[in-house]
């Protein structure tokens, strides 16, 4: 929008060096953030930089202009991406009853087979139904997916236990988590060829008691999601009846354990009734592993909201 460009700075100053592997916080702006609004930042990286900080498939389009500062342009030749790098959250000053719905997951959390620059990721499609609802309308959503992210190992990024403080508990006005995560412990080893990193069932359920008992700790609501179908993904021996066993055991410890606070079916929403391992071909979003926009939308509509009911009685 003309008008809403904002210049950022750190403790006073207009650049700042990152060391590696370390988080920076810039100095807080004045600036009025709707609900729900598209925010754009942008980066001049004077010297050549190796990038390792990468958000892999956002689902979104990022813009890569040639040599030079085009933080302040209004147009400018580019080359794009659909990565985010760097940046990795805004945070924005809220009511004081004003909560959060972290999302932790893989890259259905993240929306992979949802259509680009369109927000259609359940937890998008989530935010606005809480933002719609009037005893709700306090609540934000974080999305702490990471494409091929495993609870137990690290993959494309790093792995769920070990990024847990990091993108969930530390995060401002956190109060609910949804744990979408699992499918990836046991498609990965065999489809990577790392023998020494297949898992069980006992031991991502174990993954899950961690997880659920550190959020607990600090106060906050840990919801189980079910894990969704997986046959057919076009990767030979991507999907093996021992795989498909595997899903449904922790299914059913989801649905069963009564260690989370809540469950969320997204496995029973999903599936092809005549065929429960598959996903629905409504919902397929071609690869058979990651849902359309449809799919999303039924996600974030069958998540009962009273799950998240008015903070004020916290």
């Amino acid at each position: 929008m003309r008008g809403s460009d904002r210049r950022i700075t750190f403790n006073g100053l207009s650049t700042i060096v990152i060391p590696a592997g370390a988080l920076v916080v810039s100095d807080p702006i004045d600036f009025k953030l709707p609900a729900l609004a598209d925010l754009v930042v942008s980066l001049y990286l004077p010297d050549n930089v190796s990038l390792t900080t990468e958000h892999t498939e956002s689902v979104q389009t990022t813009y890569i202009s040639d040599v030079g500062d085009f933080t302040r342009a209004a147009t400018f030749a580019a080359s794009t991406a659909g990565a985010f790098y760097v940046v990795s959250g805004v945070e924005v000053s809220a009511q004081q009853q004003a909560r959060a719905v972290v999302t932790l997951g893989d890259s259905v959390t993240v929306g992979f087979g949802s259509t680009p620059d369109t927000n259609r990721r359940w937890p998008d499609l989530l935010a606005e139904r809480l933002q719609s609802n009037p005893a709700t309308s306090k609540i934000a959503v974080v999305n702490a997916g990471v494409v091929g992210n495993r609870l137990l190992h690290d993959f494309v990024g790093t792995g769920a236990l070990a990024r847990l403080d990091r993108d969930v508990l530390v995060q401002p006005g956190a109060k609910y988590v949804i744990v979408l995560q699992g499918n990836a412990d046991f498609l990965i080893p065999p489809l990577i060829n790392t023998p020494s990193e297949i898992v069980t069932v006992e031991q991502v359920i174990q993954g899950y008691r961690q997880i659920i008992e550190r959020g607990h700790a600090l106060g906050l609501r840990v919801y189980g999601a079910t894990l969704n179908p997986v046959e057919g993904y076009p990767f030979p021996g991507f999907w093996t009846d021992a795989l498909e066993q595997s899903r449904q055991a922790i299914n059913l410890w989801i649905r069963t354990g009564r260690a989370f606070d809540a469950v969320i079916d997204f496995d029973q929403l999903l599936r092809d009734p005549g065929s429960p391992s598959r996903l629905l071909p409504a919902y397929d979003s071609g690869d058979h592993v990651h849902p359309n926009d449809i799919g999303y939308q039924m996600m974030a509509d069958a998540i009962d909201l009273s799950l998240f009911r008015d903070v004020d009685q916290d």
